[in-house]
């Protein structure tokens, strides 16, 4: 099983959404910063964000399990080979990440 290094591409905050629904002073994800690096396998990597895990783990799984040579849905989503990329499922203040298979194999 191989690596799958996920990095913080972007901490966003859809600021209509949050003037609406949001608690007062809502700001971007204070969990994750952009530029982050971490990797991961079959489980969720330290420090990492639970609902962000659930909504990539399916991915991480793919690439970790051999998609790295595959293009996510027939070829109609991502051009490169081994990377997807996704978002956390935070409707107000979502997390843009970029997951890419390595060439670094797990010792489990």
């Amino acid at each position: 099983m191989r690596k799958v290094k996920i990095t913080i591409l972007k901490t966003t905050l859809n600021e209509e959404l949050a003037e609406e629904y949001g608690v007062p002073g809502l700001s971007v994800c204070p969990m994750m910063k952009e530029g982050q690096v971490f990797y991961a396998d079959y489980a969720k990597p330290e420090g990492f964000c639970d609902e962000a895990w659930k909504a990539i783990y399916q991915y991480v799984f793919a690439l970790a399990h051999g998609a790295e040579n595959e293009l996510f849905y027939y070829g109609d989503w991502i051009r490169e080979p081994g990377v997807a990329i996704c978002s956390c499922n935070d409707g107000l203040r979502p997390v843009i990440m970029k997951l890419e298979a390595t060439k670094v194999y797990s010792t489990v």
